[in-house]
């Protein structure tokens, strides 16, 4: 890699099973009067982080995976019945990932958080007392902390409890060829990061924004778990126009499908 352009490595981080249906409101695949007995579609959910060098030798990352001791964390919630991360090998697990990378959390410059769901901030605590700043929208942070108790869905407080944690109110470059999107709908504040690449061209990591392909359209598909569908088609035609204008790849939160067609792991970088 030039050391004058951004290097992304997509990390796989984790990969749960659930119901299509929690990503997917599909009426073609859903019982009816004619069919009362079909099929569920049980399939896998990889997560992901992004792990990204900027050549004014600042490293992101965005996005934490899932944690290795989810079956504590999320049984009180009673989502580990759910998505279980019942397809996750050792080397996935975000402190094997920085290690692979030969990365310490704390030498991380920028943690970058989609929102605040338990399967991407739900390491977030590794940063707990480093110098390292943490990212979230505005509204995801007000929402996170705006209820008592264990969890609300599948906001899980201490996953983000005593972290400071700044924010942003509008659509953000962070860095030359790094910007945050603001892309609410699927929650209070969820954002989408857009890197502009010099070889790959632009690259758009939609996170729950679009779980799949097929959420994307046309037309777009909601979802299961969308706080807000309204938000949540504009902020699609959002990523469209966006997509459209700079011949971005979007890379979607959850697709097994474009998990398999991505370079993926350290050493396996876009540039």
């Amino acid at each position: 890699m030039a050391d004058d352009k951004i290097k992304v490595t997509i990390l796989p981080t984790g990969t749960m099973h659930a119901d299509l249906t929690w990503l997917l409101i599909d009426p073609s695949r859903m019982a009816s009067a004619s069919n009362p007995d079909k099929q569920r579609d049980w399939v896998e959910v990889p997560t992901h982080a992004v792990y990204i060098e900027h050549p004014d030798g600042k490293k992101l990352l965005w996005d934490t995976g899932v944690p290795r001791n989810w079956v504590e964390r999320w049984g009180p919630t009673g989502l580990d019945q759910f998505f279980p991360v019942d397809a996750t090998t050792e080397d996935m697990w975000l402190d094997s990932r920085l290690k692979q990378l030969g990365v310490e959390a704390g030498e991380i410059d920028y943690l970058l958080l989609s929102h605040l769901h338990l399967d991407h901030a739900a390491n977030a605590q590794f940063w707990n007392g480093t110098d390292t700043t943490i990212l979230v929208d505005e509204a995801e942070k007000d929402g996170a902390f705006s209820f008592d108790g264990y969890n609300k869905g599948a906001h899980i407080k201490s996953d983000y409890d005593g972290l400071e944690l700044s924010t942003i109110s509008e659509d953000t470059e962070l860095l030359p060829g790094i910007t945050l999107l603001r892309t609410p709908g699927h929650t209070w504040g969820t954002l989408s990061l857009q890197v502009d690449l010099a070889d790959s061209g632009t690259m758009i990591f939609a996170s729950d924004s679009l779980y799949r392909s097929e959420s994307y359209g046309p037309p777009a598909i909601a979802a299961g778990i969308v706080y807000d569908t309204v938000a949540w088609f504009e902020s699609v035609e959002k990523i469209r126009s966006i997509q459209q204008k700079a011949d971005a790849t979007i890379v979607f939160g959850h697709d097994p499908v474009q998990f398999t067609e991505l370079k993926l792991g350290p050493g396996n970088s876009y540039t």
